[in-house]
């Protein structure tokens, strides 16, 4: 599939962190396949600096990239997040489709840190079946 770029739109260049969410392991007991689910795990955090250097507004869909691949997500405003540069994904599977496996020897993927590019786009968010079907293709 190929991307669908908002004309215009900026390109910033932020490290990607990881953690769990309240509302994940919430949603989680309702199944991985749930809609709440979905929706708690399916964001991206973001400095209201950074939401304001891209035109996006809460709600706006952002796609990240990395080395290791690139997922569209809902961006939300963080009152956490207080440096610019930073965005936080829930752990999941949108997570993990851009996070990479490798483990530099450690044993655990790298899950912090991680360079990335975002930008607003038009693209829609995917479904967990569609992201298991890019997986398994």
């Amino acid at each position: 599939m190929i991307p669908k770029k908002i004309r215009g739109a900026r390109r910033l260049q932020v490290l990607v962190i990881t953690g769990r969410t309240i509302n994940q392991g919430c949603h989680k007991e309702r199944g991985k396949l749930s809609k709440e689910y979905a929706e708690s795990v399916s964001i991206c955090e973001m400095n209201e600096e950074d939401m304001r250097k891209l035109g996006i507004k809460d709600g706006d869909r952002v796609k990240i990239a990395t080395k290791y691949g690139s997922i569209v997500l809902t961006a939300r405003r963080s009152k956490k997040i207080q440096q610019p540069g930073i965005v936080f994904i829930p752990y999941g599977p949108w997570a993990n489709y851009v996070m990479g496996s490798s483990t530099e020897g450690t044993g655990m993927p790298l899950l912090k840190g991680l360079p990335a590019n975002v930008e607003p786009t038009a693209e829609e968010v995917l479904t967990i079946r569609e992201i298991i079907d890019l997986i398994i293709s």
